[in-house]
């Protein structure tokens, strides 16, 4: 790879004096400003062709104009092969994030259905993550949500457990979903093993798309039973025939000539885009997800759609087919490269007829309607931020807005929460929680907790961006409390000579009621806003968010603790050996007086890993 820079002019003048030096060899160039960040991450088949359209002085779009002004330099990259270019632009992107760049910023990964295979009673469960563990598994699909429908109708239908193998081990009696025919209770022997076994081969048919057959022979089943005056298990048969054909009801949209794809539609409009994606399995839709790519300043639908497929599926395993709304500018790479990361291949279309015309019209439908719903929330939004500033005598609309609260029992398991907000609305992606480390807090100081978490905050601003340049910086700081948390709060920002930043705290007010919260900033008198004031409205969704986002975080790492043994301590002893030192003695307890012939006895424990426990416990001293 050959890398080139230079640059003492700008613009399109700049971007000619580097032809000369320019091969036609495909490659990757970065686009820089006058302070060398990032502007633009490009791809080329033919480094010097590409570079010349920017050189040209006339014909472009406004966005790639205010690019082209903007450069003061360029990096060039060259690359073997044409994919190669491609797959480095991505990793670049991702990266770098530039700005006038598409991103996609909701990069999270989808749940799976695993029917696990580690048991002899496989357990059917919502898998999320790396496919580490032994068994089937049936996805994407779009949510957490469809997951949980899908396996709610499916233990209706096929009764298969869905508990841990811890669980299922120490069963004596069934369960309430046996009570409520959600599963056969196999823990205590009320289905066989080869029955059990017949119930999963029933339901990975019907992941699979066999559905047919799957209700032919419980219609048959069910005729056998009514024939053999067998009237309750008959009665059985015929309620899971009604769920299944619940299951396949609910599923919307069911192509019978497309087995496998993912449908992705772009709607764009006023220099923002929504993109829909629809995921068909099996001829069976598992739901659909928005997304909404940052535009680069308005880039077209070609260059969108391409820059988030290549982020989509960076992480995900494409599918056989993929149906688009648009066409995309290099097809013929996007496939070769998604074929690579496949293993197999996989094929980029756009219809023009048919049934896969209707499913990318719908998925279209879907992303135009869910980009106006977005823009006018927007809109509201901004109207919101602009109330916040006249309000608060803010300089303009803040754009990022991060809100502090604490939770705590009587000082126990304290945690600090922040939430962000912004003109999108809240900024999931960017809450954050703080565990209380400090050991000389006293038990339930609310102001030294306040002090410990806005002080870790800013410090790490401080050295991860002195100068401010990134969007990390707050514009304004709320935070639940008085007078008394604001001055501790402003204390902090002052030794870290960082007072540029609004604060307000929210104290509850008169009787602690909503609608009478008085707002308290550093060395002036606090006030209160009226009770029907959209702006206050707002600021009570802003503490609520950040007092749910606290509560949670206290709630998960009391839950931790409550769960944490001395096992925890012992080097080397993962969950795998906790859970079958636990399994064999029963308790933490039992395990610290068990011998070490005992311990050896564990399955999972070597010789070496029972000396370990058994030291672990019996060490003078």
């Amino acid at each position: 790879m050959v890398e080139l820079t230079s640059g003492k002019a700008a613009g399109h003048t700049l971007i000619q004096s580097y032809l000369r030096t320019l091969t036609g060899q495909p490659g990757v160039y970065r686009m820089l400003d006058a302070e060398g960040r990032v502007l633009y991450v490009g791809k080329a088949r033919n480094l010097k062709a590409r570079v010349s359209n920017y050189a040209r002085p006339a014909g472009h779009s406004l966005r790639i104009q205010r690019m082209i002004h903007a450069t003061h330099s360029m990096m060039f990259l060259t690359t073997r092969t044409e994919t190669e270019a491609l797959l480095l632009e991505q990793n670049l992107i991702k990266q770098l994030k530039p700005y006038f760049n598409v991103l996609l910023r909701d990069d999270k990964s989808f749940p799976n259905i695993l029917v696990s295979r580690e048991h002899e009673f496989p357990q059917i469960k919502k898998h999320r993550g790396a496919k580490k563990e032994k068994g089937n598994y049936y996805g994407p699909f779009a949510s957490a949500g469809a997951v949980n429908r899908t396996l709610n109708q499916l233990q209706k239908v096929f009764l298969l457990r869905n508990c841990s193998d811890a669980m299922f081990q120490s069963r004596t009696r069934p369960c309430l979903l046996y009570q409520i025919k959600r599963c056969s209770a196999p823990c205590v022997g009320h289905v066989t093993k080869e029955e059990y076994g017949t119930l999963v081969a029933d339901a990975e048919r019907f992941l699979q798309g066999r559905t047919t057959q799957v209700q032919a022979k419980l219609a048959e089943d069910m005729a056998v039973a009514s024939e053999a005056l067998e009237y309750e298990r008959a009665a059985a048969l015929r309620d899971r025939i009604k769920a299944l054909t619940q299951v396949q009801s609910a599923q919307g949209i069911n192509p019978r000539g497309v087995a496998e794809a993912d449908v992705v539609a772009l709607h764009a409009e006023g220099g923002q885009a929504c993109v829909q994606v629809f995921f068909i399995r099996a001829n069976q839709s598992w739901g659909n997800r928005d997304f909404y790519p940052k535009t680069g300043a308005g880039a077209e639908e070609a260059e969108v759609l391409e820059a988030f497929l290549g982020q989509f599926y960076a992480g995900k395993e494409p599918p056989k087919l993929i149906l688009l709304s648009h066409p995309i500018e290099d097809a013929d790479l996007m496939t070769e490269l998604l074929s690579d990361r496949a293993g197999r291949k996989v094929e980029i279309a756009v219809p023009q007829r048919g049934e896969k015309l209707e499913l990318v019209e719908n998925a279209a439908r879907n992303a135009r309607e869910s980009l106006a719903r977005r823009m006018s929330e927007s809109a509201a939004q901004s109207k919101l931020l602009e109330g916040l500033a006249e309000a608060f005598d803010l300089d303009a609309a803040p754009r990022r807005i991060e809100v502090y609260d604490n939770s705590h029992i009587q000082g126990a398991h304290a945690v600090g929460g922040m939430i962000v907000a912004g003109p999108e609305g809240f900024e999931k992606g960017q809450y954050r929680k703080f565990n209380i480390k400090g050991t000389d807090l006293t038990p339930g100081d609310d102001f030294a907790m306040m002090k410990e978490v806005l002080s870790r905050r800013f410090r790490r601003l401080l050295k991860e961006d002195p100068d401010r340049e990134s969007q990390a910086w707050p514009d304004l700081i709320l935070i639940d409390g008085g007078a008394g948390q604001v001055s501790a709060v402003a204390e902090i920002m002052e030794d870290l000579a960082v007072e540029d930043v609004p604060m307000i705290g929210v104290a509850k007010g008169l009787d602690r009621d909503a609608g009478k919260e008085e707002f308290h900033r550093p060395g002036k008198p606090p006030f209160a806003l009226p009770h029907n004031s959209p702006v206050l409205y707002f600021i009570q969704r802003l503490r609520d968010e950040a007092h749910r986002w606290a509560i949670g975080a206290h709630r998960a790492k009391r839950a931790k603790s409550v769960g944490a043994t001395p096992l925890d301590e012992i080097p080397g002893v993962g969950a795998a050996r906790k859970r079958a030192l636990l399994t064999h003695f029963g308790s933490a307890k039992a395990v610290s007086r068990a011998g070490l012939e005992d311990l050896k006895a564990v399955d999972g424990i070597s010789a070496a890993m029972a000396q370990t426990v058994y030291d672990f416990f019996h060490a003078e001293g």
